[in-house]
């Protein structure tokens, strides 16, 4: 059964920044990047690319994940820093230092 037209979620698409005649449409394409000296590949990476002109933009959302599962610290326990407090200071007597 097919969903009538008002049913439909909306095609989404933007004008391209750098043509200004076409727009951009999502697309899913294998993402290449390198992590140190090791080139990672991420297979159906979403992209925004413009009909027209042909520009390419990753999409934000999916460019942070990517960064956080990349992340070096990513499974490791964040351990808060101890905090430098001043080293703390005897007081001194006013008794013992008068004759």
């Amino acid at each position: 059964m097919t969903q009538p037209d008002s049913e439909k979620p909306p095609e989404e698409h933007y004008p391209c920044p750098k043509c200004a005649g076409g727009m951009l449409r999502l697309r899913y394409e294998t993402h290449f990047t390198w992590l140190h000296n090791v080139m990672i590949t991420v297979p159906d990476f979403p992209v925004w690319v413009c009909d027209l002109c042909g520009h390419r933009e990753d999409d934000v959302r999916a460019k942070r994940w990517l960064n956080i599962l990349l992340s070096p610290t990513l499974g490791h326990p964040t351990v808060p820093q101890p905090r430098k407090t001043p080293p703390r200071q005897s007081p001194q007597s006013s008794e013992s230092a008068s004759p």
